[in-house]
């Protein structure tokens, strides 16, 4: 019998990977193909990458949709040897299956996410919700909460945004994110870009980039049109990157923070 509240159950393997037993019914399809159907999963994580994926029993899978990989991806998913290709009506999916070399999770298999890297299982499901990009962490939090803190945001001096109603959004890991709403924003200044990104935890976001505003990088404003329910305070409302303006809260200023997101944002190429 196991007593509640337990202790964080995640396990480490001389490779280096954490895994914990996940709870959850997962499944992974490929167009119409249920290809994984697991109530045993385990969530993976490999050194130095801040997100998990799963990784499943091979008697939850459909083993016979796999081929050893033509072009195995050696190298990869922390010294991984054992590359497996899909097939699907005559077509292969390369490296879309792997195993990883621990003795932990000897029997079990990992699957990409084509919507993260462009190949793999095409739809998963958690339950009866789709998710997207990755698994979502257990041990990670996004809270979006009404505030009414002032909130004001400049770039290259020109105040682009000011208000009392703002949404902040706390996100383990990440420095807070100002949500707000579009009437308080000087959105003649921005132009709609084509860009869109999607997060396991927030939703597919649309993108803004300023308008002339040499110096200042592209998609520099976002915002979650359909946002999932856990954040649902957020809808509309507009985000600007941190690392690339300057935000002011009550009259202190924030800086400029360094995050993963830093440097994508120094490399996108000029308008």
């Amino acid at each position: 019998m196991t007593t509640f509240p337990t202790a964080r159950a995640v396990r480490t393997t001389p490779e280096g990977l954490l895994w914990e037993p996940s709870e959850r019914w997962v499944r992974g399809r490929a167009g119409e193909v249920t290809v994984v159907d697991s109530r045993h999963p385990l969530l993976v994580w490999e050194p130095a990458v801040p997100v998990p994926l799963y990784a499943f029993p091979r008697e939850e899978i459909r083993e016979d949709l796999l081929r050893p990989a033509k072009n195995p991806a050696t190298g990869t998913h922390t010294g991984s040897r054992i590359f497996y290709d899909l097939e699907l009506d005559g077509e292969l999916v390369e490296n879309a299956a792997w195993t990883f070399p621990a003795a932990d999770l000897a029997g079990h298999i990992a699957f990409e996410w084509f919507r993260r890297v462009g190949r793999g299982l095409e739809h998963w499901y958690e339950e009866e919700e789709e998710i997207f990009i990755h698994p979502r962490d257990p041990h990670k939090r996004v809270d979006a909460i009404p505030s009414s803190r002032h909130v004001r945001v400049e770039i290259d001096g020109t105040l682009v945004a000011d208000t009392h109603r703002p949404v902040l959004l706390f996100e383990t890991g990440l420095p807070t994110r100002f949500y707000i709403s579009r009437e308080d924003v000087r959105l003649d200044l921005f132009v709609p870009t084509e860009h869109s990104t999607g997060c396991p935890y927030k939703g597919t976001a649309e993108y803004w980039s300023r308008r002339g505003g040499d110096g200042v990088p592209p998609n520099v404003v976002w915002s979650y049109p359909e946002p999932l329910p856990a954040v649902g305070a957020v809808k509309g409302l507009l985000a600007f990157y941190n690392e690339a303006v300057d935000i002011t809260v009550d009259g202190e200023g924030l800086g400029r923070p360094v995050t993963p997101f830093t440097k994508g944002l120094s490399e996108q190429p000029p308008r």
